[in-house]
């Protein structure tokens, strides 16, 4: 995997022990304390079956536990929040089967088949997401957060509105869906960049 540039960023819990070259075995309920809420260092975990990696530790506010994050990154080329980018791969499963194309329904067997098959589904996201989002840069900005507290239709007061209604995904079947009912030309798309999570708070959006 991490020959083809791939790194692990695997979350832990926070039974095990770790250690720094200038400390024993600890647990790793220690690595945040008082009023630490991120830390980052190269660390050995688990004293049984001890592993080299980067230690990433990460508290909000709102959450008693912390995120806990080991990769083969140096500390100063990773950042804790990346591991909110998860939702995007929980969003990824659900387009593919009940929330899009349906894959479960396939029951293909053969391996050559479903690698062709993974291939077609995998382009098409692209292509969806990519109108998906191009369709998302000309909608109007949202003024929800404006209503009164007592709108039902209104974020609760305690929680951020989701960055993202609609997935780009389903707003680009959506959109090729329309185009193919009117007849006009199938739209291209294009990739938006998003920047990097700067928040613990695990947003609901999806690509």
């Amino acid at each position: 995997m991490v020959k083809q540039g791939w790194h692990p960023f695997l979350r832990i819990n926070s039974g095990g022990k770790f250690r720094t070259p200038e400390h024993d075995y600890r647990p790793l309920t220690e690595v945040l304390s008082g009023a630490t809420t991120l830390w980052s260092g190269r660390v050995t975990c688990f004293k049984t079956h001890p592993l080299p990696c980067t230690l990433l530790a990460g508290r909000d506010a709102d959450h008693q536990d912390a995120w806990l994050i080991l990769t083969d990154l140096a500390p100063e080329a990773a950042r804790v929040c990346g591991y909110g980018l998860r939702t995007w791969i929980e969003g990824g499963f659900k387009d593919f089967k009940r929330g899009g194309w349906q894959w479960q329904y396939t029951r293909m067997s053969d391996p050559a088949r479903v690698e062709r098959f993974w291939l077609v589904l995998a382009v098409a996201t692209l292509w969806m997401v990519s109108v998906g989002g191009e369709a998302e840069l000309a909608l109007p900005a949202s003024m929800i957060t404006e209503l009164p507290v007592t709108q039902v239709a209104r974020p609760h007061v305690r929680h951020q509105p989701p960055a993202r209604w609609l997935s780009c995904f389903r707003r680009g079947r959506l959109v090729i869906l329309a185009a193919l009912i009117t007849g006009h030309p199938f739209p291209h798309g294009r990739f938006q960049p998003e920047p990097w999570p700067e928040q613990l708070v695990v947003q609901k959006t999806y690509p």
